[in-house]
């Protein structure tokens, strides 16, 4: 498919976004990272449903990402096809994680539903952008292709790492709940890397969500 034909779907797909634009939602809106060029205040679920009307097109997908339109970069995320993200293209996608709206979407709508979340985990974990490891952490928590000892091994020094940053804090509180309710072994896993968390603002939030999500 042409450059033409891209951006001609493409401006049918943001005329139908448009029309559910809410200028309250966009003014409400609290992101953590670079703010959008443009956005239209379209409530995320309106977003996702006008995405699954059209069928899934990763080349489309990936032409959309790069448009700085907050409606356009998440629709995408629900238009690209999981199994044909792969470890090649995860800087494309990663150039795109601007905040952490996007971040958690990727997550949820993409990144967790690849073949090689296992070798996304290990990737972005090791980047020096807290949104990557953002998205990793989320992408993580929401499969299982990650091995405990994998999943768990980057969380301490991550916690001294970004002492006070608490949205990564909240990735990994996800990450810990995911591992310790949903797999047998994982329950003493966490608790032994709470446990080994340093003295920080970060690692006492982690501390404080797990002893309520684990019954202490």
């Amino acid at each position: 498919m042409g450059a033409t034909d891209l951006t001609s779907r493409m401006v049918e797909l943001l005329g139908r976004l448009r029309r559910e634009m809410n200028g309250a939602v966009a003014d409400s809106m609290r992101v953590r990272g670079r703010p959008y060029g443009l956005n239209y205040g379209v409530s995320l679920p309106t977003i996702r449903a006008i995405a699954r009307s059209c069928p899934p097109d990763h080349a489309f997908a990936r032409y959309l990402f790069l448009q700085d339109v907050r409606e356009l970069r998440l629709a995408a995320l629900t238009l690209a096809e999981p199994r044909r993200v792969v470890a090649a293209e995860f800087d494309a996608w990663g150039a795109g994680i601007v905040n952490s709206e996007v971040a958690e979407e990727a997550a949820f709508a993409l990144l967790s539903r690849t073949e090689c979340v296992r070798e996304l985990y290990a990737a972005w974990m090791a980047a020096t952008d807290p949104l990557l490891r953002y998205a990793a952490l989320l992408s993580a928590a929401r499969s299982r292709s990650v091995p405990v000892r994998e999943a768990l091994a980057p969380l301490p020094a991550l916690a001294a790492d970004f002492p006070e940053d608490l949205l990564l804090a909240d990735g990994v509180v996800a990450l810990l709940a995911s591992v310790g309710t949903d797999r047998p072994e994982g329950r003493d896993a966490v608790l032994r890397v709470v446990g080994t968390l340093p003295h920080t603002a970060a690692a006492d939030h982690i501390r404080e969500q797990m002893a309520w999500r684990l019954d202490g």
